[in-house]
């Protein structure tokens, strides 16, 4: 069977940045909380007044591709998974796809193209049809991108709320990213996506919901915050993984991971994910990466964008085994594992001769 891996990665930060405190001085009504201490983020990214979504993506694109060996017109398939879908700071696209503009903006003519939205799991989401594409024989690379101007709910937050409870409490935890990855097909186990499956539990899907705001014109993000985060939904990870490696007929301890990155939640929630987790699988947690502090929770991006800062800073080692948990409202969840050998956000121009140091493996 084949498998895929990560080629290259890329990201894009706005070079705007929002402090929790000037945030929270902006609110008419003053939380009796310390929100910056409750979610250890200190502040996010925020888009400029020349930048949206489909720019965010774009720059994240091109950053990807300029550390790949392949050029755009390589690509099999584009596939966009933004949540936000702004092309100018008041327009909001449907039609055509985000994954088309993107494709012929990068020269990708004959890709296929198409977008996902499935909250902020849509990013592992196109990564895991990407990943069945290519172990199908469908497709032999392919892009998936994401660009996130979501801050938008942040300024409607800070106008609307009135009481500690407010469902919009969370909105004030959210930054502005672009990340995208290029997969193809793997050639040795060092340099591979093991395995990535994804679950939906529907029946919390009113626990979190994005729309209208209901008070005025913006975009508005209603969270259950106290729901959401119950130990039975938290668990919903770490059971269905254990259950998934049980039938592989190995566990957590056995995997070996040297690293763990959750959704960009909060610092308080990500530890509660590592800890219910040690608690299922009665394993002790690889090293937790986050960004969370500076970067908020970018949703879609979240992972990618930690990934490639830890990259950036050479704190993930080469050949290192990494474990990915999506955390999205719908409820969705899941786990992607992967062993990454040749991502380098430092370099331009990955070749294939980087990867025979790697050694024969299984194809």
């Amino acid at each position: 069977m084949a498998y895929s891996r990560f080629e290259s990665l890329g990201a894009y930060l706005p070079e705007k940045s929002v402090s929790t405190q000037d945030l929270v001085s902006r609110m008419q009504f003053k939380p009796p909380f310390d929100l910056e201490a409750i979610t250890g983020i200190h502040q996010r990214r925020v888009c400029g007044e020349s930048e949206d979504s489909f720019s965010l993506a774009l720059s994240a694109a091109r950053d990807c591709l300029m550390r790949s060996r392949y050029r755009a017109e390589d690509l099999d398939i584009v596939i966009s998974t933004s949540i936000s879908r702004f092309r100018g700071r008041e327009k909001i696209y449907w039609d055509p796809s985000f994954a088309l503009q993107i494709a012929r903006e990068l020269g990708a003519k004959s890709a296929i193209h198409f977008d996902i939205s499935n909250a902020c799991a849509g990013m592992m989401s196109g990564v895991y049809v990407l990943d069945r594409m290519i172990k199908a024989g469908m497709v032999k690379t392919g892009m998936v991108v994401s660009g996130e101007s979501i801050f938008k709910i942040s300024d409607t937050a800070v106008h609307e709320i009135r009481d500690p409870s407010d469902p919009q409490f969370a909105s004030l935890t959210v930054g502005d990213s672009g990340a995208a990855v290029i997969m193809d097909v793997s050639l040795y186990q060092e340099d591979r996506i093991h395995f990535i499956e994804l679950t939906t539990c529907a029946e919390y899907s009113h626990l979190c919901i994005g729309k209208p705001s209901e008070q005025g014109n913006g975009p508005a993000l209603y969270t259950n915050n106290k729901e959401m985060h119950k130990e039975d939904r938290v668990k919903i990870w770490p059971n269905f993984q254990a259950d998934f490696l049980q039938k592989r007929g190995t566990d957590f301890a056995a995997e070996g991971y040297d690293y763990i990155v959750q959704h960009q939640v909060g610092q308080r929630a990500i530890e509660n994910f590592c800890k219910y987790g040690a608690k299922v699988f009665n394993a002790e947690m690889p090293e937790s990466l986050s960004c969370v502090s500076d970067l908020a929770n970018t949703a879609t991006t979240s992972h990618f964008v930690v990934l490639y800062q830890h990259l950036k800073e050479n704190r993930v080692r080469k050949g290192a085994k990494i474990l990915l948990v999506p955390a999205a409202s719908g409820l969705v969840t899941g786990f992607l594992s992967a062993t990454i050998s040749s991502l380098d956000v430092n370099a331009s121009g990955v070749r294939d001769s980087e990867l025979k140091s790697l050694g024969e493996g299984e194809s």
